[in-house]
């Protein structure tokens, strides 16, 4: 099966180049491209896609609006935003809107296909340098009431959950621990419930805050 892909950007000519690199890859199928939010979530509803590649600065309807309705009225489309700007403000709000994964202009085309298959999946995509800013971010944050205590992970679902606060897909952590796609699927589930989390990007946050890396 291939992922069913919208392209969401106000520059034609970006559009047209992303639309051609991803033509080619067997697993990404690209059914539209909207030059803006209002377009984006309009051309969801008719398209039905699985995931919208949504920049953010745009005119009419911005990206993260555009991912805040999409989250309210099509909750299967899923939504990974590919901008150039990587501020604290535009990843906080993104994320807050409902993203999915946050990537940067300059990523691979190879990394872009792992981050759209593993977006389909609804698996939490980031950027390494965007990773890095919500570990720090939790870690300027007030204590809060002290919450019941993790499961204690095993060494190997340690190596996980570190490799999930680097922003790595599960493809790239299987590459790197040697393990099976599949092993790890069980891993990050596994680190999840441990965790008392909903989602990879959680288990980060929260991994950080118990001091395990």
């Amino acid at each position: 099966m291939t992922v069913r892909v919208v392209i969401v950007d106000d520059q034609a000519l970006f559009r047209e180049a992303l639309a051609t690199l991803l033509e080619v890859q067997p697993e990404i199928d690209v059914v539209g491209e909207a030059a803006n939010g209002e377009e984006a979530v309009r051309l969801c509803a008719e398209l039905r896609p699985d995931v919208a590649l949504m920049d953010l600065r745009m005119p009419v309807l911005d990206g993260i609006a555009a991912t805040a309705r999409l989250r309210a009225e099509q909750p299967g489309v899923r939504v990974l935003a590919l901008t150039t700007f990587d501020d604290d403000e535009d990843v906080f709000a993104a994320l807050r809107a409902g993203a999915v994964g946050y990537l940067l202009k300059d990523v691979s085309s190879t990394r872009l296909v792992e981050a759209l298959v593993a977006a389909e999946r609804g698996e939490s995509v980031l950027q390494p340098s965007v990773a890095a800013k919500l570990v720090a971010r939790v870690a300027r944050l007030p204590a809060e009431t002290p919450r019941p205590s993790a499961t204690p992970l095993s060494d190997r679902e340690l190596e996980v959950v570190r490799l999930l606060a680097d922003g790595r897909s599960n493809r790239e952590i299987a590459k790197t621990l040697f393990l099976a796609e599949g092993t790890v699927k069980n891993l990050v589930t596994s680190v999840l419930s441990k965790l008392q989390v909903r989602d990879r990007t959680q288990a980060a946050l929260r991994a950080k805050e118990l001091g395990l890396f």
